[in-house]
């Protein structure tokens, strides 16, 4: 009897020290991994990596005109772009005409005015695709539709020396005017005799 009784405390003690080393394994298992996560912070490692990245892109100057009630000429204003490639610089000079002046000039392109593509050949055009949105605003006549066309003109070709003529479209295709007053026809040229002295 006294056998037997041995034997069951044996029994029972070995059962109970497999069941607390079963324990200890599934607590070291679920929360030491835990903590092994908590050790990588890999996202805000990535994310320190993306702002130091982005810190490091080079920036340069361009300017924009835009144009003034008090004079309806064009007016310069500088803003700092991404250096890129030109095709993405001038698609970016566009896109900053299009969110309009900071220093409380009249926006001379409607601001839902999408640029679709803007593309510069080795000869020196520009072409510069934009949404149709850019057709169904109101010009109030040609100084207003002069205004958004040589904003752009002369926008990229005082930035750009490599561009010497724009041609714009669209929705891709050619268009004979904008508002009923410049023939968009023919590529286009900077005329500096609108902008400000």
């Amino acid at each position: 009897m006294k056998n037997k009784n041995k034997s069951k405390k044996k029994k029972l003690t070995i059962l109970y020290t497999l069941l607390a080393i079963l324990v200890v394994v599934v607590l070291v298992f679920f929360f030491g991994s835990r903590k092994e996560k908590i050790k990588h912070p890999s996202g805000s490692m990535i994310s320190r990596a993306g702002d130091e990245q982005a810190q490091k892109i080079p920036m340069k100057k361009v300017t924009l005109f835009f144009l003034s009630e008090s004079d309806n000429l064009l007016h310069p204003e500088e803003r700092e772009i991404p250096e890129s490639t030109i095709n993405q610089e001038a698609r970016v000079v566009v896109e900053e005409l299009i969110k309009g002046s900071n220093s409380g000039r009249l926006n001379t392109l409607p601001a839902k005015t999408q640029v679709r593509q803007v593309f510069v050949t080795s000869d020196g055009t520009a072409y510069v695709d934009l949404s149709r949105d850019i057709i169904e605003a109101s010009y109030y006549g040609s100084t207003g539709e002069m205004a958004a066309v040589y904003s752009i003109i002369n926008s990229l070709t005082y930035n750009f020396s490599l561009i010497k003529k724009v041609f714009l479209l669209v929705e891709g295709n050619e268009r004979e005017t904008l508002g009923g007053h410049i023939d968009l026809s023919r590529p286009f040229v900077a005329d500096y005799s609108l902008v400000a002295r």
